[in-house]
């Protein structure tokens, strides 16, 4: 089975570069994880529209850089999901980390990701876990430089 990584565009003028690369990654950080992938399709937004994904499904009245949804019927099954990430979010969020917008892109892609392998962001230690792990997988991307 092949695995497919889409990625689409709601509401926002949007275009993601290095597809290709982005796809081997995420790939490679599930793989190395013993899973694989069906399908994860990324939706980019904007605020409204994921506050309004925020409300309708998971009953939460605030924006957020990103919800998972994880689709399978097991875990030990291939990862199905849609992600969808706030671009509004992730410019507010590099501004505020003081990082640059693809960095802080790439890091809310790979965040969705190891929610779907298994790591959750409830307390303050899996926060930190978390944010290692993206750090970790974060090492492993190569963006060429401009």
């Amino acid at each position: 089975m092949s695995s497919q990584i889409n990625f689409f565009v709601e509401d926002v003028e949007f275009k993601l570069n290095h597809k290709t690369i982005i796809r081997k990654w995420i790939k490679s950080i599930v793989e190395s994880h013993q899973q694989s992938i069906e399908e994860i399709n990324y939706i980019f937004c904007s605020d409204e529209y994921l506050l309004n994904v925020n409300r309708e499904y998971l009953y939460h009245d605030y924006y957020t850089d990103i919800i998972t949804f994880d689709n399978r019927e097991a875990l030990d099954e291939p990862i199905l999901s849609d992600i969808f990430i706030s671009i509004d979010r992730v410019k507010e969020n590099a501004i505020t980390e003081a990082t640059h917008f693809d960095n802080e892109l790439y890091r809310v892609l790979i965040h969705g990701v190891l929610h779907l392998l298994g790591q959750a962001d409830k307390t303050e230690e899996q926060q930190v876990a978390m944010r290692k792990s993206e750090e970790a997988s974060l090492s492993l991307l190569q963006i060429p430089k401009k």
